[in-house]
């Protein structure tokens, strides 16, 4: 002990530390311990005296130079730490003995053990079970397309129950399966051949629901599934009818038989729906008429309380007179009942028509009604188309015998808003 005492006493210091007054560090105040690579620490009872930079006057603080930065330090004043502006540098003394024997102390660790602490290598991690835990890189996360989720059981009773079509009358659902019209499916019903659940049903206001009643109609099973709903504009040619049955060659169902045709193809799985006209056209008449498997659709279009327009272009034979407008304009008695057209007026001559145009609108929309009311006036009625049925027109490049399917805006303009609803919600 008082060997390592002599030598640290006897410690010669470079002239960096003896060239400023010294600071005298007792052992209360230098309390890190001393470590060393090649000896173990003693505990130094005595005081040691150690000089370290003093305290710097106040000055001015000088901007860095790029000179200064680059500049290495003089071999003189080694830069032993990072710099207090009270005290100067901050030494970090480590006393190591050399190869001679003789007890150094120098401000940089030595070599020895920066090397052993180089080649320390980690202690690997172990799991529960005492196997080493290798980490490996974190994988890629790969985003894949995910499916739409499935809805589960009780999810589709719940809705079933709570949000699924009401049942509805016998009779009206066998005339949206396509079966026959509402008043053909009541007489089957009548005549006991529509069973329910394995038994006869002779009401037709029965409360049904294809999907989950079992109805066969003379011996054949009903699908559950409605046909869905679809709506078209007819441009009617001269010469057809507007009613449907077996013996009728002329109807203007017969139009759509290419579409029925490829009904499966198109709608694979679904029954095929059972269409029919909203009102009627006689069969001079040509025009626009509205088709539809759609029953509430058609009451709704064809009630009088819908008060919607229609729109007719007469063509006459002969010339029209101012009275004769009057007289129209005023109306006349139809199936017991004053009519009054809402707008009449004389179209320009054209140079390809030869006779006089009449625009008649009408909003009644009784059997023969613009036909009595030209007939009132004393006028020959050559032609008669309908173009307008409240705000839906019929399209101008719709040749005779065509059909368009109706879009949810021009269902709207025909003031039908049950599917635009259907569709927001």
């Amino acid at each position: 002990m008082a060997a390592a005492m002599a030598a640290v006493s006897s410690l010669h210091l470079s002239s960096s530390f003896l060239a400023r007054p010294s600071i005298s560090l007792t052992r209360s105040t230098f309390c890190r311990p001393l470590r060393s690579s090649t000896l173990p620490i003693h505990r130094i009872a005595s005081e040691f005296n150690i000089t370290f930079a003093p305290k710097k006057p106040p000055s001015t603080p000088k901007p860095p130079s790029p000179s200064d930065s680059d500049a290495s330090p003089s071999p003189g004043r080694p830069k032993f730490g990072p710099e207090d502006p009270d005290t100067g540098p901050f030494f970090i003394p480590w006393i190591v003995r050399d190869e001679k024997g003789n007890l150094t102390m120098q401000s940089q660790p030595p070599a020895r053990y920066l090397a052993a602490l180089a080649e320390t290598k980690p202690t690997p991690k172990k799991n529960k079970s005492g196997k080493v835990v290798q980490k490996t890189a974190p994988k890629a996360k790969v985003s894949l397309p995910t499916a739409e989720p499935k809805y589960s059981k009780a999810a589709r009773r719940y809705y079933n129950e709570n949000f699924r079509t009401p049942p509805q009358r016998l009779s009206k659902v066998l005339a949206a399966a396509g079966v026959a019209s509402r008043r053909s499916s009541e007489e089957l019903i009548f005549e006991g051949r529509v069973t329910v659940n394995g038994k006869p049903c002779n009401t037709p206001q029965t409360k049904v629901d294809p999907g989950r009643d079992v109805i066969y109609v003379n011996g054949n099973r009903l699908p559950k599934k409605l046909p869905p709903k679809v709506y078209f504009a007819l441009n009617k040619p001269k010469g057809y009818i507007c009613s449907f049955g077996e013996n009728e060659t002329k109807s203007v169902i017969c139009l759509f038989k290419d579409y029925l045709k490829s009904w499966d193809k198109r709608n694979p799985g679904q029954p095929k729906p059972r269409l029919f006209t909203v009102g009627r056209l006689d069969v001079a008449t040509t025009g626009l008429i509205i088709v539809t498997n759609d029953g509430d659709f058609a009451q709704a279009l064809s009630h009088p309380s819908s008060n919607l327009s229609k729109e007719y272009i007469a063509t006459i034979d002969g010339t029209v007179s101012k009275k004769q407008l009057i007289t129209l304009s005023e109306g006349t008695v139809v199936e017991g009942v004053h009519c009054t057209p809402d707008y009449v007026e004389l179209l320009p001559k054209q140079p390809d028509i030869s006779r006089a145009r009449l625009r008649i609108v009408v909003h009644e929309g009784r059997n023969h009604e613009v036909r009595e009311l030209v007939k009132n006036a004393g006028l020959t009625l050559h032609s008669l188309k309908r173009t307008r049925i409240g705000g839906y027109r019929l399209p101008s490049d719709l040749g005779l015998g065509t059909h368009v399917e109706l879009k949810q805006s021009d269902l709207k303009a025909l003031g039908w808003l049950g599917r635009v609803k259907e569709a927001a919600d």
